[in-house]
């Protein structure tokens, strides 16, 4: 079954959950108004259900191939791709200098969550293209600024990010890849990459890699890591795809999901490249890519809820079994109230998770747009959760909806497999989930809180705001926050980080849940009545919400707990 673009969501929570007014109050965003963001919001949805959707089964059925050295995509997915790129959906906000749009990163998130939907495993591609793009135009000189964003930008090369070997997975520092100067300013870079998504393809001239390596002599560790500009072929003087580089693709990973995006083993054999950023300090220029890459893995998680949820809400809706004694019945299984409890459940998380998504992205924007430092921490503070939490939800709602089809989820005809082995991965890449909630409790709270006190300060005063409007939502909500606030106050006690850690991801989710108690709040006031976002409110705080409290608790239990186990007892040895 198709999915639809979820249009009229992503307008709701943009006009009513997370203000996105303030964007275009901004001089740098004033243009992005709503009569243009309603506009980008049709188009893409239609590139979307039409071009992308009726992709992903083709993508799972008839994967990426490597014959003789060569990648062969899944049928269709040239077509697609050059939807995308021609429709300038790569380039939604980079620089319009090199022929960005310059939009603001809350309509590429909407956007990017779209394409995610219809098609993750193609959408994988331009998703890496946008994080290189924002990694060139902060770190790069204007020699390499100029030959390679406007071909990015446009679609006719695309971009990979080359971080993991062998032995070197989370440990990036641990990498071994060498770069030696060829003394005329460019580098021999030496060394193999695995799980590089997208590291080929057949339908664009040139593929760009970022690649971290190692300079001679530099100190072990990631500080002596550095990041080079690796094409597939070479700019010739015109800045156009020329001679073919010493690199090559050894092989496809066979995997669980995502069988449309090819994910490949790495040779660089002298492969020239030339340096992004300083000697030494490649991680912090990679970063800009992969935070760029943390959002939107957030929201491809979410994205695969979505497409998991609709496709399983047609079949609840449509499956006959049992007998309903309920009035007003639809006469199929979506009467049963188990059914019905997952598929609130999946609507009710999407909601709270996308909105998390979309504040995120506002708040990079706001950040971009005024360089203030309350909107930097709030923007870094979010990402992890963005990620985690979007991640999370996808695999969960995805399981759900496997189990709304009963046995027919298990067999693959139906589809609804597809979204739980596609979507797993991104729980893993651009950073595991453990580690970006450690990321969260360690170098996101080393404000001694203030960021995260914000947050919650600000959920109070919109419920002490409400004067008794929606009392019992809110009044469970308030209880919810200050549990939030006390664990943030325990976890801050713990000067030594590493016991911050094992509670760390109880911890993210926890916050999460409370954020999303808030935006269905938000959603139930602005309808007024008790339409179905307040429905929808009353069944999340009510039996949702109440998971933070248990998360939180967890988050604040002992960190002696996980190690006074020694290895032969945990083993069971």
């Amino acid at each position: 079954m198709p999915t639809r673009a979820a249009v009229s969501e992503f307008k709701f929570i943009l006009d009513n959950i997370i203000d996105y007014e303030e964007v275009i109050q901004t001089s740098r965003f004033k243009d992005a108004n709503a009569e243009l963001v309603s506009q980008i919001l049709i188009e893409a949805g239609r590139m979307c259900d039409d071009v992308l959707s009726p992709l992903n089964r083709v993508g799972d059925l008839q994967p990426a191939i490597l014959s003789n050295g060569v990648v062969k995509t899944s049928p269709g997915f040239g077509d697609g791709y050059h939807a995308v790129a021609q429709g300038g959906w790569i380039s939604t906000s980079a620089s319009p200098e090199f022929g960005g749009m310059g939009l603001p990163q809350t309509l590429t998130a909407c956007v990017n969550e779209m394409m995610a939907a219809a098609c993750l495993s193609l959408q994988l591609n331009p998703l890496m293209t946008q994080g290189q793009i924002e990694a060139i135009e902060n770190h790069a000189d204007e020699g390499i600024k100029s030959i390679y964003l406007p071909k990015l930008i446009s679609g006719e090369w695309c971009g990979t990010m080359n971080l993991t070997e062998p032995h070197a997975g989370s440990d990036v520092g641990a990498l071994s890849t060498k770069a030696e100067p060829n003394g005329d300013g460019s580098y021999a870079i030496t060394g193999q990459k695995i799980y590089i998504s997208w590291a080929d393809n057949d339908f664009t001239e040139n593929v760009i890699h970022l690649v971290l390596a190692r300079l001679p002599e530099a100190m072990p560790g990631p500080k002596g890591i550095s990041l080079f500009l690796v094409p597939k072929k070479l700019p010739d003087a015109k800045g156009n795809a020329g001679v073919s580089n010493k690199l090559k693709v050894v092989s496809l990973e066979h995997k669980m999901g995502l069988h449309g995006s090819p994910t490949a083993v790495m040779q660089y054999e002298g492969a020239t490249g030339w340096i992004i950023g300083e000697p030494n300090d490649g991680l912090r220029a990679m970063f800009t890519m992969m935070n760029n890459a943390r959002l939107g893995v957030g929201g491809q998680g979410i994205g695969v809820a979505e497409a998991a949820f609709q496709h399983s809400t047609e079949y609840a809706l449509n499956r006959k079994q049992g007998k309903s004694t309920i009035q007003n019945k639809h006469g199929t299984i979506i009467d049963h109230a188990d059914i019905r409890r997952m598929l609130i459940s999946m609507r009710a998380d999407i909601f709270a998770s996308r909105s998390i998504e979309l504040e995120n992205a506002k708040a990079i924007d706001m950040a971009n747009a005024t360089g203030e430092p309350e909107w930097i921490n709030k923007a870094a503070f979010l990402t992890p959760i963005t990620k985690v939490f979007g991640t999370e939800i996808g695999i969960n709602i995805s399981n759900l909806g496997v189990q709304i089809h009963g046995g027919m989820g298990f067999i693959e005809e139906t589809g609804a497999a597809q979204f739980s082995r596609d979507v797993r991965v991104t729980a893993i890449y651009e950073g595991t989930n453990g580690i970006q909630a450690m990321d969260l409790v360690g170098r996101k709270m080393m404000d001694n809180g203030e960021t995260a006190y914000e947050i919650i300060n600000q959920i109070k005063e919109y419920i002490d705001n409400l004067s008794g409007v929606k009392k019992d939502l809110s009044g469970l909500l308030g209880l919810a926050n200050e549990t939030l606030r006390e664990t943030v106050e325990y976890l801050i006690s713990k000067k030594e980080v590493s016991d911050r850690f094992g509670g760390a991801m109880p911890f993210l989710m926890g916050f999460a849940r409370v954020l999303g108690g808030f935006y269905h709040l938000k959603a139930a006031v602005v309808e007024g009545d008790n339409g179905p976002r307040t429905k929808l409110a009353n069944f999340y705080i009510r039996r949702i919400l109440p998971e933070a409290i248990s998360f939180l608790v967890a988050a604040r239990s002992d960190p002696n707990e996980i190690y006074n186990f020694s290895v032969d007892e945990l083993v069971g040895s």
